[in-house]
């Protein structure tokens, strides 16, 4: 590889990572909501998120796993 293709590649790199970074910089955070309804609503929110993940990471409990199964591929 040729010494500037080399000084090109580093430079294009590092100017994708500084534009990102400005990037991520520039976004606006979002705004704490205030009032009764907001926090009345946050609790509840996390509380429906957290019985999803239980729900979608729980499996099931009647199934024995212990012996596993032989991978067959299919091909």
């Amino acid at each position: 590889m040729s010494p500037r293709l080399i000084i090109g590649l580093a430079l294009a790199g590092i100017v994708a990572l500084s534009a990102g970074a400005s990037w991520m910089l520039a976004q606006p955070r979002p705004e704490a909501q205030s009032g009764v309804g907001a926090t009345a609503a946050e609790p509840a929110n996390d509380a429906r998120r957290r019985a999803h993940r239980e729900k979608f990471f729980s499996g099931d409990p009647e199934r024995d796993v212990r012996g596993g199964q032989e991978m067959k591929p299919r091909w």
